[in-house]
């Protein structure tokens, strides 16, 4: 039941074809990344759907082909655009044979279970691969296929402890923090969406496919950059900085009179500008704030003063200015600001197909396009 013709012939993944065993979200985003891309990609669920489908509110209605109009939480819809969806009992025979199939002719398969979960179903890397070498096998967990967590569940707020990210979120001294979107899970869609490509590009030179093994943890931990770093040079924990910066000043959220604004002067000339845009000269010329090193040493008695000038400024008034001075600033949007924000609006972010807003993948090629053409399915839709 693969599409015999591509959904959009100048799609980059046009003529791709994607099995996705996944639900939730790291697998299911992957998936969707490559939908937006012009991938073929048949979702297969359980008779009771994605889990996602009922993690609700806020829910979304609609009428199905069968004319009944069914509910389904918003959440489903962030992650499942562009596929189409079959249900599947792997404990039955008939069902397990058609996967198989389907398998079989696919270029791609990715799957979040647990670590050998599919393996008594024939269903693992090794047994599809004898039928079809070709084939990109993209296993998601949340430790991976090796280690001694191997076998463990991985969830989202787990891993965003475990790797790090929440002993550097938060407010000095205060609790830690997780992330506002599900960063751990997001990354790793994001990533294995690459290291599927890769591993198709690879299978152009050599004619084989693989199985790529993604894992929660490593993609988190990954995402340490600079804070690795940090740890590396210095033996010690980078610490909680709130909305602060370890290595320049002034860089901030700052108070005006309707709000807030970030400033983020992050050289000697851009720190001046700063300075005298906010008539306040007197600390440009200050000796303590004359080098970055100086102001991150005295950032807490800078910041305290910067505050003092920017409170009697009006969120529009001060962002004019900077833009004006090139001084590098930018409003604490509430996602009704987002979408109205003209950039967004200019750049296309929001999609609307077949009545379910969404947001398309953030990719603008030259000589090719994306595949929006229809929005997340219904629960088997397609068969």
């Amino acid at each position: 039941m693969w599409l015999d013709e591509p959904r959009n012939p100048n799609a980059p993944l046009a003529g791709i074809r994607v099995l996705e065993l996944a639900r939730v979200l790291a697998g299911p985003w992957a998936g969707q990344i490559l939908a937006d891309l012009g991938a073929d990609v048949i979702k297969v669920e359980s008779p009771e759907g994605d889990g996602t489908r009922q993690w609700g509110p806020p829910w979304v209605e609609r009428t199905g082909p069968d004319g009944e109009t069914r509910r389904e939480a918003a959440y489903y819809h962030a992650a499942n655009r562009g596929k189409r969806s079959i249900v599947a009992d792997f404990a039955d025979a008939d069902d397990l044979a058609r996967i198989t199939e389907l398998a079989a002719g696919a270029d791609v398969l990715i799957e979040n279970f647990k670590t050998g979960g599919l393996a008594k179903f024939g269903l693992d890397h090794a047994t599809l691969a004898r039928a079809n070498e070709r084939l990109v096998y993209c296993s998601i967990t949340g430790f991976g296929q090796t280690g001694p967590r191997a076998h463990e569940p991985g969830y989202d707020f787990v891993i965003q402890g475990m790797s790090g990210f929440m002993s550097i979120t938060g407010e000095p001294g205060g609790a830690p923090m997780k992330m506002g979107v599900s960063i751990s899970d997001l990354t790793t869609g994001v990533y294995a969406a690459n290291a599927i490509q890769a591993a198709l590009i690879q299978r152009g030179r050599t004619g084989r496919g693989q199985h790529v093994d993604m894992a929660l943890l490593d993609c988190s931990v990954a995402l340490l950059a600079n804070q690795a770093s940090y740890r590396f040079t210095t033996g010690d924990n980078p610490p909680r900085m709130g909305n602060a910066h370890a290595q320049v000043a002034p860089y901030g959220v700052f108070p005006v009179r309707d709000g807030h604004v970030i400033l983020a002067p992050a050289n000697d000339r851009l720190f001046v500008r700063l300075a005298r845009l906010i008539d306040r000269g007197d600390l440009a010329e200050d000796p303590r704030f004359a080098t970055n090193a100086g102001r991150v040493e005295h950032a807490d008695t800078l910041d305290a003063e910067i505050a003092k000038a920017t409170a009697s400024w009006s969120k529009q008034e001060l962002l004019e200015a900077c833009a004006s001075a090139k001084v590098p600033a930018g409003p604490i949007n509430g996602l009704d600001e987002v979408f109205a924000e003209p950039q967004v609006i200019a750049r296309g972010m929001r999609v609307e197909l077949g009545g379910l807003p969404g947001v398309r993948s953030p990719f603008v090629f030259s000589d090719a396009e994306l595949a929006l053409d229809r929005p997340s399915p219904m629960l088997g839709e397609d068969g």
